[in-house]
């Protein structure tokens, strides 16, 4: 499967799914029933992962981290690794970029060097990555 053909999905698309009253909750909910039905084929990394684990264990919602967790694991088609070379590019985009987080450099490097283009992310520090079209959930 090309990769072009995949599109990265980062955490806040679940996060927002499975949270409270937010505008995003329901373009996010969508989101999440296409990729159930395979309209759309979605690939992330660990660090999503463990930015899900992170999250909801330490507000003390354990059960809301496994499910997110569970799920995140199913309905993508790739889990990427993260590797040295990702973290490498990840300081290059740190230095580049001063307006991103650290986890952002981590999931653009490792799309960038997987040959990824697309994000499906509310987070709208991507825009600045050049290389990285972010989806905005509001867009769906």
């Amino acid at each position: 499967m090309s990769a072009k053909k995949l599109q990265f999905i980062d955490a806040n698309v679940v996060m927002y799914a499975l949270g409270g009253p937010h505008p995003l909750r329901e373009p996010c909910k969508r989101i999440l029933e296409k990729i159930k039905a395979r309209s759309i084929l979605v690939v992330t990394n660990t660090e999503v992962l463990q930015e899900i684990l992170h999250r909801y264990f330490s507000i003390g919602r354990a059960t809301l981290g496994e499910i997110a967790y569970k799920s995140m694991s199913q309905f993508c088609m790739l889990i990427l690794p993260v590797k040295l070379q990702d973290t490498d590019s990840a300081l290059e985009l740190l230095k580049k970029h001063k307006d991103i987080t650290s986890r952002d450099a981590i999931h653009a490097a490792t799309m960038i060097n997987s040959g990824m283009k697309d994000i499906i992310s509310a987070d709208p520090h991507f825009d600045l990555i050049s290389g990285i079209r972010r989806i905005d959930p509001m867009s769906f």
